[in-house]
């Protein structure tokens, strides 16, 4: 290996080296301590510490690193606190998680470093969003981002790619190339020669270099860093590299060849390193041992200290006002003027204020700059906040998500508009496991609202009528709104802009041009989780929300004799069960209506909550009215027979005589 000192100086050397040093000492001793039964579960880096350590030393204090598993040296180099690193693996109040994740699993606004999920993949879009907001600002900054080889055929690889490559984004994907991805070796993994060709694919510049060489990873992150942060571009560099340990300790390395780890072990970054010092002339070799020493003197008392805290007392308090960040709704005055539009003007109407109030508020999605979007709610956008602000996207649904993610944690706000609501499943892990549980674990709000064009009623088959909201109420840590009126339409969305958690917002596609209604001018705030009581009644409560508020209000307007009381939820999640309990409570019958299918949609969990509270109220079994349990059919009349607006006179006769 032949390392080349430019104009270093020996005092640099050393600190280089006592860089790359600290973080094998401190693996070593978790290997101890795991062979010890002292903690459970250590993913070693030993043999790739030169990534890591040169990567970290190339960037700015204040620019981004997204770094996985094995980049200890990126904490270390970061300088954040060993007693905080090490709490965190053992899930002591001292980590960064409270207990509720392991490993490297969390970030630090502090050290300006965000750690990854256990899904490969998805941080490198998150990347692309830290870096656009750098762009937004005015920043010239940097954002180093890490995947190992078996991340590269991930999907949300070649999306975060392809976003940087098109929008000009200054981030550098670093790919770790171990040879292994767990047991699984490179030749089974992709078919081209080396990973970095990968760059021609997406017309973006490509390096290969030895991982072991810190001072080759150095040189090569430093110089890109530098220019990309005057000429916004991304990059790739693929650093090879060997993992001297197993995927984790458990895994074990009977699936690698001796002569594998005979060769690498040569090419071992800390001892090659060593090697060309002592020939320099920077450093003796009795100095090896003493910082060592040294090194251990600093940890092992941490160690015994952080070993002996007191384990984190669960509190479900704690654990369920974690998961949200508290929030209130803004402060604002009813202009005393209105008028009366259409849903979907009230949309927009609602987007174009948040727009002017947040500078800092951005818009993406397919076709929502100069065409408008496919709905046109976002038309004429472009013409007042630009394309910087208001932005085409790539067809890649998780990509935009987790850039949407990643501006939120450099400062911005995100629209995300899907272009219809069954459109997100592409996007799911970046919801449910990236957005969803950021703030519980690490304490990051995630400031995105992803605008979900939703419902059926439109002839537009199984993949463009889907009613989904359940598969987004039963995750924790999201918000998830739904309103049926052209107002609430409005200030659902304001309030879902305002807020710094992740918001899923329903809009009816059928109601944008069918459905009118009166709107105040100027701000409109809906507090998030309160339902409305929409008709007053005796005989029996309707629980709904979306479309499936009008099928209440239009079989009411057929039996003009009934007083039937109707309760728009307009919040899912959390939803108001207050309202409800106390509506049945008063009325002793109760029918839940929904456009979703019937089985596991959300009116199960109002039933259920309505049997548990009002079960002695109760005149008759609660009652749920729904879709039938098939696909969206296209055919007009097969539309109308799946939903279950067809089957609520008879549900409605049958809770009324029961």
């Amino acid at each position: 290996m032949i390392f080349d000192r430019k104009n270093l100086d020996n005092n640099t050397l050393i600190a280089i080296y006592k860089k790359l040093l600290f973080p094998r000492v401190v693996e070593e001793k978790m290997l101890i301590l795991l062979r010890q039964g002292r903690i459970g579960k250590w993913f070693s880096g030993i043999g790739q510490e030169a990534i890591s350590v040169g990567a970290a030393m190339a960037m700015q204090p204040d620019e981004y690193i997204l770094p996985m598993h094995r980049n200890l040296g990126v904490f270390t180099g970061r300088d954040v606190p060993f007693n905080r690193l090490f709490g965190q693996w053992l899930g002591k109040p001292s980590g960064f998680t409270k207990g509720r994740d392991r490993s490297f699993h969390f970030g630090s606004q502090e050290h300006k470093i965000i750690g990854m999920i256990s899904h490969l993949g998805p941080q490198m879009a998150l990347a692309d969003g830290i870096a656009l907001a750098d762009i937004l600002a005015g920043r010239k900054k940097a954002t180093l981002v890490f995947t190992g080889e078996g991340g590269t055929s991930e999907g949300d690889f070649h999306e975060a790619l392809n976003i940087a490559a098109v929008w000009n984004l200054p981030v550098i994907f670093l790919i770790e190339n171990n040879g292994y991805g767990l047991s699984t070796p490179t030749d089974e993994q992709y078919k081209c020669k080396q990973l970095v060709d990968k760059a021609i694919g997406y017309g973006i510049e490509g390096r290969q270099i030895n991982g072991n060489n810190v001072l080759e990873v150095y040189y090569t992150i430093s110089e890109i860093a530098n220019s990309i942060r005057s000429k916004p571009r991304p990059v790739l560099v693929e650093c090879m590299t060997f993992r001297m340990r197993g995927h984790e300790e458990a895994s074990g390395t009977k699936y690698v060849p001796q002569e594998l780890f005979d060769d690498w072990q040569d090419k071992d970054p800390i001892s090659s390193f060593e090697n060309f010092l002592i020939a320099e002339e920077a450093l003796r070799p009795e100095w090896i041992p003493y910082l060592r020493n040294e090194f251990i003197k600093q940890i092992d008392p941490v160690i015994e200290i952080v070993l002996n805290e007191k384990d984190i007392r669960p509190n479900i308090f704690t654990e369920m006002g974690d998961v949200y960040k508290t929030t209130s709704r803004p402060i604002f005055k009813l202009s005393g003027t209105s008028k009366v539009i259409r849903y979907i003007d009230a949309i927009r109407d609602g987007l174009m204020l948040a727009m002017r109030k947040y500078e800092n508020l951005v818009i993406m999605g397919q076709d929502v700059a100069g065409y408008g979007g496919v709905f046109k709610v976002t038309e004429g956008f472009v013409e007042e906040f630009g394309k910087a602000r208001v932005r085409n996207t790539p067809l890649c649904e998780s990509g935009i998500i987790g850039t949407g993610m990643g501006l939120s944690l450099n400062g911005y706000k995100a629209v995300v508009e899907m272009q219809f609501a069954d459109f997100v499943s592409s996007g799911f892990t970046q919801i449910i496991n990236n957005l969803a549980k950021t703030h519980y674990r690490w304490g990051q709000n995630v400031d995105v609202v992803i605008r979900m064009p939703t419902g059926a009623g439109t002839a537009g088959g199984p993949f463009h009528s889907q009613s989904n909201e359940a598969w987004f109420t039963k995750t924790p840590g999201l918000k998830v709104v739904y309103p049926a009126f052209p107002a609430d339409a409005k200030g659902l969305l304001m309030a879902a802009i305002a807020d710094p958690n992740p918001v899923m917002y329903f809009e009816h596609k059928y109601l944008y041009r069918n459905l009118t209604g009166e709107v105040p001018d100027g701000e409109l705030f809906i507090e998030i989780g309160k339902a409305r009581v929409v008709k007053k009644g005796t005989l029996a409560t309707i629980i709904t929300y979306g479309y499936a508020v009008h099928w209440a209000l239009e079989y009411l307007s057929n039996h003009p004799d009934l007083s039937i009381e109707i309760i728009d939820l307009r919040s899912l999640q959390p939803w108001d069960n207050a309202t409800v309990i106390e509506s049945v409570k008063k009325t002793h019958k109760a029918m839940v209506l929904h456009e979703d299918t019937l089985t596991g949609g959300f009116g199960a969990e109002i039933a259920a909550t309505i049997a548990e509270n009002c079960f002695l109220e109760l005149d008759a079994p609660v009652m749920r009215c729904a879709s039938l349990d098939t696909p969206v059919p296209m055919d007009k009349g097969l539309e109308n027979q799946f939903l279950g607006k067809s089957r609520l006179e008879k549900a409605m006769y049958q809770l009324l005589n029961y």
